[in-house]
């Protein structure tokens, strides 16, 4: 089903659930995002080794977290309480989250800030994710924002502070472990994430 939407009106996540086509789009602030139809072979790579070693550190422990990865919605209500359909104006698709407080899952996904929200940087989202996604994510209360990079095989780490924002992120390149705030005890090499 073909349907014609206009870029520069603001939606709600209601109307985000009326529309039935295949193309996937997020919602920032109530105005559409398209996304990329698939990721890269790369990129698919990336995402499945950190879903499975948060996946497995999470069994292991028998953690209360979960783990999800796209698509899977996040609705990100604006203010707290505001969480009727017609009153969420921010609906993102992240890579990968972990979500630790149950309440926040329904079947639609996530009402709520995830713990921790990864990133997999591609040329055409570098701008998005660095940018809005990441003010969104600082506003929302999002604790831990990974953005992995590819290309330069290096993961920014943000964490959020008392204040509210992130502090200066941490850059992560070579061969080099780091530790994820989320899941307390795991440690995770940036040579495994990037190995070909």
């Amino acid at each position: 089903m073909d349907i014609t939407l206009d870029a520069k009106k603001r939606y709600t996540y209601a109307d985000y659930l009326t529309w039935m086509d295949n193309q996937a789009r997020e919602l920032l602030d109530g105005f559409i995002r398209l996304m990329s139809p698939a990721p890269t072979l790369t990129h698919a790579k990336i995402s499945g080794r950190l879903f499975l070693s948060f996946g497995k550190y999470i069994e292991n422990n028998r953690g209360k977290c979960q783990v999800f990865t796209a698509p899977f919605d996040v609705r990100l209500p604006k203010k707290p309480g505001e969480v009727a359909d017609d009153k969420i104006y921010t609906v993102v698709q992240p890579d990968i989250c972990i979500v630790c407080d149950e309440s926040k899952l329904d079947e639609r996904g996530c009402l709520g800030a995830p713990d921790m929200i990864v990133e997999i940087l591609s040329l055409s989202s570098l701008r998005y994710d660095l940018n809005e996604k990441f003010n969104f994510y600082e506003a929302s209360g999002v604790r831990e924002y990974w953005v992995v990079m590819p290309k330069d095989k290096g993961v920014s780490v943000f964490l959020l502070q008392d204040n509210g924002q992130y502090a200066r992120g941490i850059v992560y390149e070579g061969e080099t472990d780091i530790p994820v705030k989320t899941l307390p005890g795991l440690t995770l090499n940036t040579g495994t994430i990037f190995n070909d």
